[in-house]
């Protein structure tokens, strides 16, 4: 609901369901915020006189805006968007430089307009659906320039998207040196600032830091949204915790270089603005040109960082996936890269995915080194034709072959890369971001195509249709480095600060050109794993890799700090083999399991190789996921213990099924009792809550076993293995009929767990090791 009071100065009040957005035009013509958070009742302009700040005069040596309005100081007034030259020095919302080198700004209320729905930007993806509309028109009273301010209120889901438009409407050239997506001011400081930032395979690390003054900022400039600071943030007021206390939620429908700055002035206001990183960006814009700036998100709850992710999750699913997976079940898929590498062949795939077949895999996946004369990561990299020493019948008879085992078949590609060894880099190695005459440093030896370039797109989309084409049901579209020496020798000298954006241009036309010409195809994000995991890359693949560490205990980390923004339908998540490839951890394989499992489960493993238990244990993993696959993708997520014991759950949206996992990071001595407390089910409703039944492997109790044991045992010994073999000790077995309020307020007190003493072969004691999972399975009765 949009709602406009007020005449000359109005004023205007956008409202969700259970939020409100508030500002109006003040007497100089800029605007003023007033409110965001909980829902208000305003029926006119008085209404919100009470919350308006109040001013009479300017303070000490700050700068008066007018001789006609000495009572504005434009430093001390929480606006809607800002500029340099007129007394503003916090953060601002637009920089640019005018034709004649001046730099102040000074945008004033123009006009308004309200609309029905929501068109598509011209450059950009953004969100989709029903959406109210406001726009402000903002006019430069200098240089004649025009803003326009948009506003989108998604009412049923509480959220907010904000973007905005520069129009040249001057007769010069200008040179736009920043310009954000929104600007949030708070009157009010000591707000805990959330970020969640990493590297390569730790991605997502959640920080927390109170902003009480100075500025605090959270950007990438790796030319993508990168794994060092995700664009996504919260921020909350104090005492605020999981399931209570106010909390925003801001995020970037962008994939490019971000900035998310918070700032408090001395007058103990704290200003938020999000958009592209102005580092080395400058844009310029000839009379009557536009730019665009990326749609950001926001979304407010009382009830905690909980209640901000629900809506983040509900507004991602129903508004930034889209196309014919965006509610489809995905499939459980096979990938060969742990098990091969770049080392494939026709054979190997085949074999491998013979295996995945026989343990119910949907999908086989052939990794990196199918194409040119890939055998590393050295060469080749861009020469998009198959090899046909490793896949003699090309990429359509391998698809056939696996098409034939009752599988889909999927297929990796890097499309904006380029090796110098390469025949792509010899034939055009202008069409590389490099600078002429000057050493560049690479990233896994390779550079990065100019996609600021419109040929190279055009080139790269005639490619990857030659390649999607040849029967491939699933794309994964990897990007391996970040950039650097930032350069395009198809730009002039001059506007080398457009070369960033203006790539995430030209990667978001070739992302759309293949997912529109290929909507049956699901294609999956990656970027060494979660190096540019956002709304961006959402709006054209449905799920991204988010992260090339697959052991589970990191995984855990990593999946929940994504969990704060992002569905779990959106997290490709795999089992892999132990010791885990990137930690060289040995983690139980019910336990990875149970982590992959809170996302798009897939397996990364050499079944091949596999011992004939653990191929079992995979059969009966995908077995019980299938079942609960539409509430493990779809449902809502709920955090409850994060900490040495994680605890989630996750529950269908008609509160039929739902699951749930504790996971044990240590085993702590004389620990017996635990619980499992789900959260989200229907109080009337009443559950059957099970476990998987399993076995313990006698090899966790070493030479204990010669405590119980008739004749002594040498531990790891040919007699020991053998009894390991065939002895069978039944692991716990939980199993309830409850209501869903017992459930919930009461929880399930589990078996009691091993604690060196007190053990029987028949399933009445827990044994859980180092790093280890249970689930928990839920069916309405």
């Amino acid at each position: 609901m949009i709602k406009k009071l007020g005449g000359e100065k109005p004023a205007f009040v956008l409202s969700t369901e259970t939020t409100s957005y508030a500002f109006h035009v003040i007497d100089t013509g800029q605007l003023e915020h007033i409110h965001y958070g909980a829902r208000i009742t305003a029926e006119s302009e008085s209404d919100l006189l009470a919350m308006m700040e109040k001013h009479a005069f300017g303070q000490g040596n700050s700068i008066n805006y007018s001789a006609e309005h000495p009572e504005f100081t434009l430093e001390d007034v929480a606006l809607e968007m800002s500029g340099y030259g007129k007394g503003d020095i916090r953060e601002p919302f637009v920089e640019l430089t005018a034709a004649d080198g001046s730099a102040t700004t000074d945008f004033v209320y123009d006009h308004d307009e309200q609309k029905s729905g929501k068109e598509e930007f011209k450059t950009l993806p953004g969100s989709t659906g029903d959406a109210e509309q406001l726009v402000i028109y903002l006019k430069d009273k200098n240089n004649g320039y025009t803003i326009e301010l948009h506003y989108y209120v998604f009412e049923k889901e509480d959220v907010i998207t904000r973007s905005a438009k520069f129009i040249n409407t001057s007769d010069n050239h200008v040179v736009l040196n920043r310009f954000m997506s929104t600007q949030v001011d708070f009157y009010e400081k000591g707000l805990t600032v959330s970020t969640f930032n990493g590297a390569w395979i730790k991605e997502m690390q959640m920080t927390d830091t109170v902003v009480a003054a100075g500025k605090f900022v959270n950007s990438s400039f790796t030319g993508s949204s990168s794994n060092r600071a995700n664009p996504f943030i919260m921020i909350s007021r104090p005492g605020t915790t999981e399931t209570a206390g106010d909390c925003y939620g801001f995020n970037l429908i962008y994939s490019g270089n971000h900035y998310e700055a918070i700032e408090v002035n001395p007058y103990g206001k704290t200003r938020v603005v999000t958009g592209i990183n102005p580092t080395q960006f400058a844009f310029t814009l000839a009379p009557g040109e536009e730019f665009e700036a990326p749609e950001a998100v926001m979304t407010f709850s009382v009830a905690g960082h909980e209640g901000m992710s629900h809506n983040m999750h509900t507004f991602v699913n129903d508004h930034i996936v889209r196309g014919e997976w965006s509610k489809k079940a995905r499939p459980v898929l096979l990938n060969s890269w742990e098990a091969n590498y770049f080392n494939i062949s026709e054979k190997s795939l085949v074999s491998l995915a013979k295996k995945g077949k026989e343990v119910g895999v949907e999908l086989f996946v052939m990794d990196d080194g199918w194409f040119g004369d890939r055998n590393d990561d050295k060469r080749a990299l861009g020469d998009w034709s198959v090899n046909k020493k490793k896949l003699p019948h090309g990429v359509t008879g391998l698809a056939r072959r696996i098409h034939d085992l009752g599988l889909k078949f999927g297929i990796w590609i890097e499309p904006e890369m380029v090796n110098v060894d390469s025949d792509l880099y010899r034939a055009h190695p202008d069409w590389s971001m490099d600078i002429p005459g000057r050493d560049h440093s690479e990233g896994r030896n390779q550079r990065v195509l100019d996609f600021a370039n419109p040929a190279v797109v055009d080139y790269m989309i005639d490619a990857m249709k030659q390649v999607i084409a040849s029967d491939v049901d699933y794309v994964k579209w990897d990007m391996n480095r970040i950039f650097s020496d930032i350069y395009s020798q198809h730009l002039d000298k001059s506007r080398q600060g457009e070369v960033a954006h203006r790539y995430i241009l030209g990667f978001y036309r070739l992302a759309k050109v293949l997912t529109e010409s290929f909507p049956q195809v699901l294609f999956e994000g990656c970027a060494s794993g979660g190096n540019r995991f956002d709304l961006g890359m959402l709006c054209y693949f449905p799920q991204i890799w988010a992260s090339d560490n697959t052991d589970a205990t990191s995984r855990l980390t990593i999946q929940n700090g994504y969990s704060y923004g992002y569905p779990m339908s959106t997290v490709s998540a795999h089992v892999s083999n132990v010791p885990n490839h990137q930690t060289l951890r040995k983690t139980p394989i019910d336990a990875r399991f149970a982590v992959a499992a809170f996302g798009v489960l897939g397996y990364e493993c050499n079944l091949s190789d596999m011992k004939k238990s653990d191929l079992l244990a995979i059969q009966k993993q995908i077995e019980i996921y299938k079942r609960f696959r539409e509430c493990m993708q779809y449902g809502t997520f709920y955090r409850r213990r994060i900490g040495n014991v994680t605890e989630w759950t996750v529950v269908s949206r008609d509160k039929k099924q739902a699951v749930g996992m504790i996971f044990q990071r240590e085993n702590m001595a004389n620990n017996p009792h635990e619980f499992y407390r789900p959260k989200g089910l229907d109080p009337a409703k009443k559950y059957h809550l099970f476990s998987r039944e399993s076995e313990v492997d006698l090899k966790m109790f070493g030479d204990l076993v010669n405590a119980v044991a008739p004749f002594h045992v040498k531990q790891d010994g040919f007699v020991y293995n053998m009894i390991a073999k065939f002895t069978t000790i039944k692991g716990e077995v939980e199993d309830y009929t409850a209501y869903g309020d017992a459930l919930m307020n009461g929880g399930v007190q589990l078996h009691q767990a091993f604690t060196s003493t007190g053990f029987d072969m028949e399933g009445s004691v827990r044994v859980m090791s180092d790093f280890d999972a249970r689930m928990y399975f839920m069916e309405e009765v």
